[in-house]
């Protein structure tokens, strides 16, 4: 599944997962924000494997703001954009012959 966000100020955040027993798995986050240490997409997209496909938004942001380590700078994205991005690629209707 894939779902992808532009931000208002310009950046995309996307995010291309797979769903396993009502949880989020293999999730690969990316776009073109900035985030330094860069190390810290680990800990974002850690934060988001094994999250049940039931949590809205809001719930997802928090949990993805949570893992952030302290001192990371992430410019043009956020946890809530990140969000919305995970919310479209769940929301997404498969295409016909898929």
């Amino acid at each position: 599944m894939h779902g992808e966000y532009k931000t208002p100020g310009g950046k995309l955040v996307r995010v291309d997962l797979e769903v396993r027993d009502d949880v989020l798995r293999d999730i690969v986050v990316s776009g073109d924000f900035f985030l330094y240490p860069e190390e810290a997409l680990a800990d974002i997209t850690g934060s988001l494997d094994g999250l049940p496909v039931a949590l809205s938004d809001d719930e997802i942001a928090t949990r993805v703001a949570a893992a952030i380590p302290a001192g990371t700078e992430w410019l043009g994205s956020s946890p809530r954009a990140l969000a919305i991005a995970v919310g479209r690629a769940l929301r997404l209707e498969p295409e016909a012959g898929s």
